[in-house]
Parts: C-alpha cells; structure tokens; sequence
C-alpha cells in the first residue's frame, strides 16, 4: 500500500496541518501541482507510505471506517492530545493490545496502536 485517503471539509487545510502535523508530528509533502488545485493536503507516514486528507465537496466524517497508526509512545500521543483538547476513547477489547480511537478536527475516526504491545 502506498497511501490511505481520508476526506476533509474544502478550505480546511490549516485545521489540517494543525491536528495532523502539529499533534501527530507527521511531515507534510508537496502534492503535485495539478492535484494541488483541487485542495486538500499530504503527510509522510514514518514508514515512507503516506495519508492524504482529500477536499470533498459533500463532506461526510468517517464514522467507522478508518486508518490505525502503530505508534512507539502511546503515552507520549495521548498525553498531547488530551492537553489540545480531544477526547480519547480507550479500547480493551482487543486482548493484550494498548490502543485507542480519537476524532480528527472533521470528526474521522483514527485509532492509534501502542507497537510495543501489537504481535502479529
């Protein structure tokens, strides 16, 4: 896989780079220049993959679809998040596994995995 695509509210780019580059400490990458036109932005993932939040006209939040992140602090990620301002929804019910969903700014579901706790 190369990237996920989730969908963003046109005109919303810095609410974007705030949550997803600030809080999340992803890198934003240029979009080509034609794609560029239609909006929206992209971050490298840490493992070169990448996400792009794409401009929908008729945006509707991603309620239960989802990308998961696997993440080295955990702790780190939750902390930071709660101190913005989100509210973060603890999961159990995956034995063993440390994980928990949080809403982006446009009301997408993401769910970030502690890596240290996730065996395959």
């Amino acid at each position: 896989m190369h990237h996920v695509a989730i969908p963003m509210p046109v005109g919303q780019e810095e609410k974007a780079r705030n949550f997803y580059e600030t809080l999340l400490h992803l890198v934003e990458i240029r979009k080509p220049a034609e794609l560029a036109k239609q909006g929206g932005v992209w971050f490298l993932l840490p493992d070169s993959r990448h996400l792009h939040l794409q401009v929908e006209p008729l945006f509707q939040a991603q309620q239960r679809a989802h990308p998961a992140f696997l993440v080295e602090d955990l702790d780190l990620l939750s902390s930071r998040l709660e101190e913005a301002g989100h509210t973060l929804r603890w999961d159990e019910r995956w034995e063993g596994v440390r994980r928990f969903f949080v809403t982006d700014p446009f009301g997408n579901r993401l769910e970030f995995i502690d890596g240290k706790t996730l065996t395959l």
